[in-house]
């Protein structure tokens, strides 16, 4: 009498078929949660905490990476002041719910995503042409609140809208700038020279 040989059997795969999908469904499970603690913030060193808004920022080459990675270097608070963790979160996430609100990704990129219409912002904390750090903040909150009054379109003719920003939504969208300026894109922006200029040897 012939037999068939296990692996022939319908029953198999379809045992198989269920195990195999069970398992797949628990390790997508697992790795989702695992994702979502690593870009969280303050969940790895890639994503810092909201904190990390009272420090000192920079974008350096890191000749072992060959890539830009962020540098968090001395205190250098927001607009003077330190803020505890829930402090700085709240105001991050005011900035993050005003970029969102006043659809800035309908002409900006950040983080990859967005449109290409308007400068990339995922490093705009440390964009050059705030000139210094200084007036950076200053200048920041006048451009936000009046962009007609404070053009900044570098010869490319696009002006920025007057958006209704509040001072105090302007102070969250730069506090939610300063703390994208700190998660590690894997070098993007490619090649962007920061405000400090510095590169490691």
């Amino acid at each position: 009498m012939n037999t068939a040989p296990l692996w022939a059997s319908e029953a198999f795969w379809k045992k198989t078929a269920v195990w195999v999908t069970a398992v797949s469904f628990v390790l997508l499970i697992a790795l989702t949660f695992d994702s979502m603690a690593r870009v969280s913030a303050g969940g790895s060193e890639r994503v810092p905490a909201y904190s990390v808004i009272n420090k000192k920022i920079d974008y350096r080459l890191d000749s072992k990476l060959n890539r830009f990675v962020p540098v968090i270097e001395g205190d250098a608070p927001l607009f003077g002041k330190t803020l505890n963790e829930d402090e700085a979160e709240r105001l991050v996430t005011l900035g993050k719910k005003t970029f969102q609100a006043k659809n800035c990704i309908n002409c900006h990129t950040i983080l990859g995503n967005g449109a290409y219409y308007a400068p990339d912002l995922t490093k705009a904390w440390l964009d050059p042409n705030w000139v210094d750090e200084t007036n950076r903040e200053t200048l920041m909150l006048a451009f936000l609140q009046d962009p007609a009054g404070n053009a900044r379109s570098y010869g490319t003719g696009r002006r920025m809208p007057n958006l209704g920003i509040t001072e105090e939504e302007a102070r969250g969208l730069i506090a939610f700038l300063k703390w994208t300026a700190t998660i590690d894109t894997n070098g993007f922006p490619h090649n962007f020279k920061t405000l400090y200029a510095q590169e490691n040897p």
